[in-house]
């Protein structure tokens, strides 16, 4: 004759069951996030923001820029701005002629 589980028993189980189905749904979130970033990044990367448009990489002393083909805007990454005004203040008219003086 089986042996009918407690109510404990069966309380502890069902809490199981959840906390697995709640895991499970957890991964299947994040991996459905993980693809819609990624999607997004491949729908977007390297595309104006303004008009859409492929970015071209162009050179700038040392700094490389991305220009839009079709609007001409100009796109900076992290620090780049920085990068490009530290390399102007170093060969700006200012400094060339305090270079001239010693300084």
């Amino acid at each position: 004759m089986p042996v009918k589980p407690s109510e404990k028993e069966e309380q502890f189980f069902r809490e199981q069951e959840l906390k697995r189905q709640l895991a499970q749904a957890r991964a299947e979130q994040e991996a459905m996030a993980a693809a819609e970033k990624q999607r997004l990044k491949e729908l977007h990367y390297m595309h104006c923001p303004k008009c859409g448009q492929a970015l071209i990489v162009e050179k700038y002393g040392d700094v490389e820029v991305d220009v839009c083909g079709g609007c001409k805007g100009l796109w900076l990454d992290a620090n780049e701005l920085d990068q490009i005004l530290a390399a102007k203040e170093q060969t700006g008219p200012l400094r060339r002629f305090l270079k001239i003086l010693g300084g």
